[in-house]
């Protein structure tokens, strides 16, 4: 599970504004290497509705040559699998993204025309959502140029450097390129999540080519093992196309699908096995090295349950086919990677809340017998990022629960972490923003706001990940929710997590255990998700769009319901004063009652596999949005100034060398995007153009 800026950009991204390579040297990226923690400059630009940032990676120096190299190789696994990304969101994505890189690199007219700037937004939002369509909402965006231009653009550069096939010129590049860039019907939505269309074939992702949904269901209602206590995740690394015979399945490893850059990963991971700080930790890699080479889905939980047992390793890594926010059916893993050290310090906050696992599930408003009887192995951390790759990059997630797998879950434990070095970047790159002013209603709220809007962010994020995604069983001869509850499962998945940290984080139990001065926190927490889900994310949609994105879907889901439900108790009052609607939350303790209310039946749905009501709850409460109110939220953050989706620049790890020796490993931080992505376009074009 994943809880997005995600972002997977996602709600506590807003909460944090209150408070919240390769041996290549060193002069071929732009670096900055600040002398003092406050003259890093954390925010490098805006564009469209993005901004970039970049984060800190404090300790690095002080780390052993032992960890630092295995840092290294980890870094380098990540990042040769970044073509994989691109190619699983949109099958022509490869294409056009090495297209833009050549115009970037060698456009021999004027740059300074508004025709080349506009292309430069182009360019960066493709390499920003890793491909045409929008990372959150999975829209196809448009450049703000005409097909001319863009062709006029293309025929003006280095033909040598532009991606042809062996028998193509530029002209048939071009007229490749023009409908899958300009017309918004030529496979509008990466993932499209309407209720009336067919969720494979209506989806423009690269994990399914000739077939339907019902074709696909049907083929694992014929291959899937109901009785079986420890299924493996069907779907998970390979990509299903229509054959003379029926469906099958074309496998992502060595020598198979993706092997180009599959090969390098395992090359790198190998060298990390190496240099492992324990056996726990060499096992775990060397089972992910046998999986990447066999594809055997059997050997990835092997994997997992090794990985979920390495709780003494300083450096962590997350390599693989992980999140299926990218299938409408959420059976195809996206390939990500995040790289990370352990902050002991902040760690002691997150481990305290896992400690208390079972009590928090006791306690739980969910029916009995959804309960988890033996809370096992909730394993907690905050992590410092190193760096990022494929579906984590360059729009983050804050807070991850792995493994998926629930029975791994139930049976061996899970893993949650909150990224804490990049939700100080988020903090620290908005803090001055000034929309708590503007959509807080009083000055207690906004004063409380500040006060303890990075804390109570934190929590939520914590409590999201480890008793959130950790918690609940799915009853007996029930499927997963990927299989039950189809395109709204990762929705309510989200809600269910989210509810259950919005229940706690008002409880007196948290500063019984030390993680909250007061209570005061909570209502915090409390007041920055209702604004978020019936306001602030309305930013995030173009006037005229319903929400398409899960965490969105489930934001709005559960505050525009208990908004419904508290109207005759007056729990939360929707205010219009002076042009301007404000929802203040009159009743904390009720409005925590309704939680628990909605909590018990996401719940009772996910262990049930009730499809119908999944479907009742997000369509009604989740999709729609009220157009004045949008209208209305898009013209105040105007005037702020405010980007709506962030992401990241990440650190660049050098090698020095002796000879073929590594003698240190260096830290930069690269402060310009485009220099990045071009450089990562060299450096880590793995994948031929046609897969």
């Amino acid at each position: 599970g994943k809880l997005e800026m995600k972002t997977r950009a996602l709600l506590l991204g807003l909460a944090l504004l209150t408070v919240v390579v390769a041996c290549t040297p060193p002069d071929e990226q732009s670096t900055v290497v600040p002398s003092t923690p406050e003259e890093f400059q954390y925010l490098t630009e805006q564009f469209a509705d993005l901004r970039i940032l970049r984060y800190q990676v404090p300790g690095f120096d002080e780390l052993d040559l032992e960890k630092k190299k295995l840092l290294y190789y980890l870094h380098q696994a990540a990042l040769s699998g970044r073509d994989i990304i691109y190619d699983q969101n949109y099958k022509h994505n490869l294409l056009v993204r090495r297209t833009l890189e050549a115009v970037v690199n060698s456009y021999a007219g004027d740059r300074s025309t508004e025709v080349f700037q506009n292309f430069m937004v182009y360019a960066k939002r493709v390499w920003f959502s890793n491909g045409i369509h929008h990372h959150y909402s999975k829209i196809k965006f448009l450049p703000e140029i005409s097909p001319e231009e863009f062709a006029q653009l293309v025929q003006g550069s280095a033909p040598e450097v532009l991606p042809l096939g062996e028998s193509e010129s530029v002209d048939e590049l071009i007229a490749t390129l023009l409908p899958v860039v300009f017309d918004p019907e030529v496979d509008g939505k990466s993932v499209n999540l309407d209720a009336d269309v067919d969720l494979v074939a209506d989806s423009a992702n690269n994990y399914y080519e000739g077939v339907t949904q019902a074709q696909v269901e049907a083929y694992y209602a014929g291959v899937v093992d109901r009785e079986d206590p420890t299924p493996i995740s069907y779907g998970l690394n390979s990509k299903m196309l229509m054959t003379a015979d029926g469906p099958e399945e074309k496998t992502w490893k060595v020598g198979g699908m993706y092997s180009e850059a599959i090969e390098r990963i395992v090359y790198w991971l190998e060298k990390a096995v190496s240099v492992a700080e324990n056996e726990t930790q060499a096992a775990a890699l060397s089972k992910l090295v046998e999986y990447y080479k066999s594809g055997n889905l059997e050997h990835f939980d092997e994997y997992n349950i090794l990985w979920v047992q390495d709780t003494e390793s300083e450096i962590d890594v997350i390599n693989g086919f992980i999140e299926t926010y990218g299938d409408a059916l959420s059976y195809r893993g996206a390939y990500e990677s995040v790289v990370s050290v352990k902050d002991a310090e902040a760690t002691k906050r997150i481990e305290a809340i896992a400690e208390q696992g079972q009590w928090f599930e006791d306690q739980s408003p969910i029916m009995d017998e959804h309960k988890r009887e033996d809370v096992t192995g909730i394993s907690a951390k905050v992590i410092t990022v190193v760096v990022e790759s494929g579906d984590a990059s360059p729009s983050s997630p804050i807070g991850i629960n792995l493994p998926n797998a629930n029975w791994i879950r139930s049976n061996y434990g899970s893993k949650s972490v909150t990224l804490g070095n990049l939700m100080e970047s988020y903090y620290e790159g908005s803090k001055e923003s000034g929309y708590l002013e503007e959509f807080g209603y009083s000055d207690e709220e906004i004063e409380l706001g500040k006060l303890h809007g990075t804390l109570s962010a934190n929590l939520h994020t914590d409590m999201h990940e480890v008793i959130g995604h950790a918690s609940g069983k799915i009853e007996e001869g029930v499927g997963t929710p990927n299989e039950t509850l189809k395109n709204y499962g990762d929705t309510l998945e989200e809600a269910r997590a989210d509810l259950i940290a919005l229940y706690y984080g008002l409880d007196p139990k948290l500063v019984e255990i030390g993680v909250m001065p007061s209570q005061d926190v909570g209502r915090v927490m409390y007041d920055n998700f209702i604004r978020n889900g019936l306001l602030w994310q309305l930013r995030r949609l173009a006037l005229g769009e319903n929400l398409e994105e899960a965490h969105m879907r489930n934001r709005q889901l559960v505050a525009k319901w208990v908004y419904e439900k508290g109207l005759e108790q007056n729990v939360i009052e929707r205010v219009d004063e002076d042009g301007k609607t404000y929802f203040v939350i009159r009743d904390y303790e009720a409005l925590r009652e309704l939680f628990g209310q909605l909590l018990r039946e996401i719940q009772r749905i996910a262990s049930q596999g009730d499809y119908e009501a999944g479907r009742d709850l997000v369509e009604n409460y989740g999709v729609k949005v009220d157009s004045e109110l949008h209208a209305q939220v898009l013209e105040r953050f105007e005037k702020l100034n405010i980007a709506p989706y962030g992401g990241f620049i990440n650190p660049r790890l050098v090698p020095m060398m002796d000879g073929d020796e590594i003698v240190d490993v260096e830290i930069e931080y690269p402060d310009d995007f485009t220099e990045q992505m071009l450089y990562y376009g060299k450096e880590y074009s793995l994948l031929p153009t046609y897969n």
